[in-house]
């Protein structure tokens, strides 16, 4: 009985060890499979790492979609698809993507109920975009530099980057982003996922996570200037 109990002790220690690595390099499609039969199996201890992991994640995304009070409720149903969509998990794609596009499917489902959303692939994208703003480079029949910047980006100094205001202004400046930016840089650079994650869960393609990152980023820095530069105030 006691050797039983030490097995089953065991058994759950290598689960939560293994949540732990979700969505690290050394985590695996097999590990995942092991997390979903071990839920399956009415491991709640598994279910509530997994649960602690990802929830505040999953409710800084829903708010893209809803409204910040609604956000919670969205990761709530989410949690509750997860539960009821098990059977269906198959490991072709991580179990983190996995439960991230549940949670994309109900905010989009919650914000489209209050008229707040749009799906994702349908976003305006202008491919032809420029990632920053025309006018802050040479023109194109300039006899020396054609194309190159008309000034450079003044060098930032680091302790305006870590101050509290500056990152409340970097939040501001991400809420104006075209939704499908906002979305890319987010999980890239506030939730630390990689690209490949990123498409998987979004389920776009990887040049277009590179191209949307690259605008998003450019249009927060250059809202970021006046403020962090050498000489900004």
């Amino acid at each position: 009985m006691v050797r039983d109990s030490a097995r089953l002790q065991s058994a759950a220690s290598e689960d939560v060890a293994s949540l732990e690595a979700l969505g690290t390099p050394g985590s695996t499609r097999k590990e995942d499979r092991r997390l979903v039969a071990a839920i399956r199996a009415g491991d709640e201890g598994v279910f509530i790492c997994l649960v602690k992991r990802h929830h505040r994640a999953m409710i800084r995304l829903a708010r893209a979609y809803v409204p910040p009070g609604a956000a919670d409720e969205v990761a709530q149903e989410a949690w509750i698809g997860v539960l009821k969509g098990l059977h269906k998990f198959e490991g072709r794609s991580s179990l983190k993507a996995w439960i991230f596009r549940i949670l994309i499917n109900c905010a989009r489902l919650r914000g489209a109920r209050e008229a707040r959303t749009v799906p994702f692939s349908s976003l305006d994208e202008d491919p032809q975009e420029p990632a920053v703003a025309e006018e802050r480079f040479l023109d194109a029949g300039h006899p020396r530099w054609p194309g190159h910047w008309l000034k450079s980006p003044e060098p930032w100094m680091d302790e305006r980057l870590i101050s509290e205001e500056t990152l409340s202004m970097v939040a501001r400046a991400m809420d104006e982003l075209p939704r499908a930016q906002c979305e890319v840089m987010r999980l890239r650079d506030v939730e630390g996922w990689t690209s490949a994650e990123v498409c998987e869960a979004l389920e776009i393609s990887e040049a277009n996570q590179r191209v949307l990152l690259h605008r998003a980023r450019s249009k927060v820095r250059q809202a970021l200037e006046p403020y962090v530069s050498a000489g900004g105030s």
